[in-house]
């Protein structure tokens, strides 16, 4: 296995890690991943602690960073009610530089990214993105490795997002440009990514072999696509918009004539949780093109492998 260059790192966006350090986190997790399910149980953390600190709604953030944890031999510290953390008015630094005297690293799932930015700011040790407004590393992470167990290789693959210019939009693009990918992004022009986000990744793509198409034609991208992925419409605390979302994202649910026009093999994603009806119907989440819940799973993996490799000592 490759040198761990990731120990006592952050984890903010997939762009943080380089693309050698974005396969070793793959490699790391398939590796634990077997050695579990063969019954070897090694606890590389052992005496060690995790603060998770949950500011959103989570069922598989949650549960898998604090089982993930908890297998490598850590403590997970679940901090996710209105009296915890940073939520009694104590600055982003004196927190930060009262839990790190605590833990070992600092899991966070927010709002604002500058809020992840901050606290790593503060942080001398390890701090991840478990979910903000711009980014969803982990869900990335995640999502390669399934693929991977599923097509046996990234590079060369073509993706298709078709949805909202979202935080997964983002992660998309990173994950794609990093592992060589060509990514194809559909999304109605008023719901488009982050310029910026785009450019970076533009620039990545040349040293990876990766493209970059940005469409508002969502059979366009799917065509031929061997992976297709969309996201829900009305993100949380977007819910005051979701009948006006319904309307402005006519014509971009995955529905079967839409997959029926990517390769013959292409495999469904779904971050969830899933709106069934509205960005994908129930035959394409329940067809066997569908690998949603080992895309579900293999956020345990990814992100017990991340976290074996920043709380490694250096």
């Amino acid at each position: 296995m490759s040198q761990n260059t990731l120990a006592g790192r952050d984890c903010l966006r997939l762009l943080d890690l380089t693309p050698e350090e974005f396969a070793l986190v793959l490699d790391t997790a398939a590796q634990q991943k077997a050695a579990w399910k063969d019954g070897v149980h090694d606890a590389p953390c052992a005496g060690k602690s995790v603060a998770i600190i949950m500011e959103k709604p989570s069922l598989r953030t949650r549960s898998s960073f604090e089982i993930g944890t908890y297998r490598l031999g850590a403590h997970p510290l679940v901090l996710d009610d209105d009296h915890s953390a940073f939520s009694r008015g104590e600055t982003v630094q004196d927190t930060t530089l009262v839990l790190e005297r605590f833990v070992d690293a600092i899991v966070l799932r927010t709002y604002e990214q500058a809020k992840l930015v901050e606290v790593a700011q503060w942080a001398s040790i390890p701090v991840i993105n478990a979910l903000s407004d711009d980014f969803h590393p982990c869900q990335g992470l995640a999502d390669a490795l399934t693929i991977r167990e599923h097509k046996g290789t990234l590079a060369g693959l073509t993706i298709a997002y078709v949805g909202d210019g979202n935080n997964m939009a983002h992660t998309y693009l990173e994950m794609g440009v990093l592992a060589g990918m060509n990514v194809k992004l559909a999304f109605p022009a008023i719901h488009a990514p982050s310029s910026v986000v785009v450019a970076e990744c533009e620039k990545i793509a040349p040293m990876t072999g990766a493209t970059i198409e940005l469409t508002n034609d969502p059979r366009g991208a799917v065509a031929g696509a061997d992976v297709v992925i969309t996201d829900t419409w009305t993100s949380m605390g977007d819910e005051d918009e979701h009948d006006q979302r319904l309307a402005e994202f006519e014509g971009f649910q995955v529905n079967a004539e839409l997959m029926a026009l990517a390769a013959d093999d292409a495999i469904f994603m779904h971050c969830l949780p899933a709106h069934r009806g509205e960005e994908v119907t129930d035959e394409v989440m329940d067809a066997p093109c569908s690998v949603i819940f080992d895309e579900a799973e293999n956020r345990l993996h990814a992100q017990k492998a991340l976290l074996s490799l920043v709380m490694e000592a250096r």
